[in-house]
């Protein structure tokens, strides 16, 4: 049952958005108060338009660009200005391992990207042509799930003279722990940030496990702080590498803060010698988001370093997994956090980046989830300004009942869960597959999507790729527009006791006896844990529920409800046995990877695993153009301007997990001259 819980607040704050990017206050934004000045110590974010100068577009991570000058009725016409190779390719069997899921900079003239080993490269945003690259050297064994660099962050120091090198910097964390500081004119290292332009982001971690602790995610800076999490490797041990945040000066390198939260004591200077950070607690995997005007910064948290048990965890482990954190840029104080769910024991870490925005006169900041439900809270205080409701009665399992919570926050404002699974949503492509998903239905643990962990297979829907992940939201504030594009597909998952995952050879990574692909050892935990998913039939290798797989939405802001909802992907590349139908039908397969939405009223987003880069119209969900890319993008895209043209630019480096090819091209669209 769901029981009301909080009401959406009011307030007097206004937005400084529209200022900044110079748009008109649509009705959703209006209600409340004028406008109020900046506090003066800081500095206005840099607009977007002409540049693309954040990893979410704007300092509010809209995803969302001014430009007008391709158009609903035009962009049939787009072809590709450039094709850029990186030059990063994966060697030999390689490429299992890649998904590169990047997204430049657009700063001046100038492109500024990552690669998947972390090679920083520019290149002349209207041509391709290379202008310089730096490589890290990064080992190949440092690679985690996959060798990934999302983006890059730049920052101009205020105290140093125009022209002086490093005036503009480019920061990047990199999979081997690393943040590097470059010249963005020259691609040299900046040599007065850490020792010789790097920063060692293993000190105070403890032992050095290759490809334990890694970061994929482009970095935060605000107030002069560049603010970074990591990516530490799922299910492994109880005893993994601390989630701590921390806080570096973007010009010397130094610790400004560190956010454990477990140890608040240690926020200065680190843990004390012979110590570690506290081991094991949640991380942020993926980029937070920074209200420069406020000096605030807000973590999305995951969960802790055993996914799918919890008894033995920390009260403070319960307090703040699965949480948006908001803290002081400053100083890393916690000013409040907002849990989306109690105790997860499935794996719904929050991955998306929070959204900026203003919301019927208060300052909001909205988060999406990978249970599907959509938040808007106060970005100075926390508290809901949609209504957050309370699931009660919930299934507890015979594994930890007395842990499993029995209540759950709900979002009953907007939400991109589907119904749940019933045994008529079994598909197969012919019959007997049909009756085979249909009796493994049967055969499964499912009580809905808070179905708790099992020693017999049980159903997870929507599983860990579901809901909205690293790709975000977007939003369209003129419009009072939010487009989300989402999975939904299950997982087929089941706890191992420990016997048998040691016999199996279920161990941490880096132990001399672990058996690839054997699921996650949990070590420390009574069980070990596989999954599948995507939960595909034994027979032909397709899913075993019915498509749609993914799909994208547009939601009205001032109300929550779809204004329309459509598929994202067609077959072209998917089939029984692994076999490509080469049919456009629009079955909704999985994507991966967000959008970019531009003010003449267009979605432009790759994503879906057809391998197909598509633009939308923002206003019905129609399709309106699609060019075929090398390998998938499983990207952010950008939109900018160079000399009075518009560029749209995704890269299409595909994905391992998704199996979407492998490519090293960064491709860019213009109207023809």
């Amino acid at each position: 049952m769901i029981r009301f819980l909080q009401t959406p607040g009011r307030g007097l704050l206004a937005s400084f958005a529209g200022a900044v990017l110079g748009l008109a206050a649509p009705s959703v934004l209006a209600q409340g108060g004028g406008a109020s000045e900046p506090p003066p110590e800081r500095a206005m974010p840099v607009p977007v338009g002409a540049d693309w100068p954040y990893y979410g577009g704007d300092g509010m991570a809209q995803r969302f660009s001014p430009l007008t000058q391709i158009t609903p009725a035009n962009v049939g016409q787009l072809e590709r200005a450039f094709v850029f190779h990186t030059g990063d390719l994966p060697p030999g069997d390689g490429a299992g391992r890649y998904a590169a899921e990047t997204t430049p900079l657009k700063i001046g003239d100038s492109l500024v990207m990552c690669t998947a080993m972390n090679r920083m490269i520019s290149i002349d945003a209207a041509t391709g042509e290379e202008r310089w690259r730096f490589d890290p050297e990064v080992p190949r064994e440092a690679i985690p799930y996959g060798a990934t660099c999302r983006g890059v962050a730049a920052y101009t120091d205020p105290d140093r003279p125009e022209g002086e090198a490093c005036k503009v910097r480019v920061i990047e964390a990199t999979l081997d722990a690393r943040l590097i500081a470059l010249d963005v004119e020259t691609g040299e290292p900046c040599t007065d940030f850490g020792s010789d332009g790097q920063v060692d982001l293993w000190e105070g971690i403890g032992e050095k496990v290759p490809g334990f602790y890694a970061v994929t995610a482009a970095p935060t800076i605000v107030g002069g702080i560049v603010v970074t999490g990591a990516q530490v490797k799922d299910g492994q041990a109880e005893d993994a590498p601390s989630g701590v945040v921390r806080g570096f000066d973007a010009v010397t390198g130094a610790l400004a803060w560190a956010w454990d939260l477990a140890a608040p004591e240690e926020m200065g200077g680190g843990p004390s010698e012979g110590k570690t950070y506290t081991r094991g607690t949640p991380n942020m995997w993926t980029t937070a988001t920074a209200d420069e005007l406020r000096g605030i910064v807000y973590l999305p948290l995951g969960n802790s370093a055993v996914d799918y048990y919890g008894s033995n965890r920390s009260e403070a482990e319960n307090t703040y997994a699965t949480s948006l954190v908001a803290l002081d840029a400053a100083t890393g104080e916690e000013l409040w956090h907002f849990q989306t769910l109690r105790h997860d024991v499935w794996d719904y870490d929050l991955g998306a980046q929070p959204t900026l925005l203003d919301y019927k006169g208060e300052p909001a900041i909205l988060l999406s989830s990978k249970q599907g439900d959509l938040y808007i809270l106060n970005r100075e205080t926390g508290a809901p300004l949609t209504p957050v409701g309370e699931l009660t009665d919930l299934p507890q399992g015979e594994i930890e009942p007395d842990f499993v919570a029995d209540s759950q926050p709900v979002s009953l404002w907007a939400t991109l869960r589907k119904p749940p699974l019933t045994e008529k949503r079994m598909w197969g492509i012919t019959p007997i597959d049909q009756l085979y998903c249909r009796i493994r239905f049967r055969q499964m643990v499912y009580d809905g999507y808070l179905t708790p962990p099992s020693t017999r297979n049980y159903i997870q829907y929507p599983g860990y790729y579901g809901g909205n992940d690293w790709g975000s939201v977007a939003v369209d504030t003129s419009r009072g527009l939010l487009i989300a594009n989402y999975n939904d597909i299950p997982n087929l998952t089941r706890l191992v006791p420990r016997a048998e995952a040691d016999a199996e050879g279920m161990r941490p990574i880096g132990s001399p006896e672990r058996a690839a692909g054997r699921g996650q050892p949990q070590v420390g935990a009574p069980y070990g844990v596989t999954t599948n998913a995507g939960w595909r039939s034994g027979l032909t290798e397709l899913p075993c529920t019915q498509p749609p797989y993914g799909g994208i939405t547009a939601i009205d802001l001032a109300t929550g409800e779809p204004v329309w909802d459509t598929p994202l992907g067609t077959a072209r590349r998917n089939g029984p046995f692994g076999l490509p139908s080469r049919l456009p039908l629009k079955i909704g397969t999985p994507n991966n990877g967000g959008a970019v939405l531009t003010a003449s009223g267009l979605i432009f987003i790759g994503a879906a695993v057809d391998n197909l880069f598509r633009a939308i119209d923002i206003e019905t969900g129609e399709t309106l153009w699609t060019d075929a890319l090398p390998a998938g993008g499983q990207a952010n895209p950008i939109s900018y301007e160079v000399d009075g043209r518009q560029y749209v630019l995704i890269a299409a480096t595909g994905h391992h997990a998704m199996e979407t090819g492998v490519s090293d091209a960064i491709i860019a669209y213009r109207l023809p001259d």
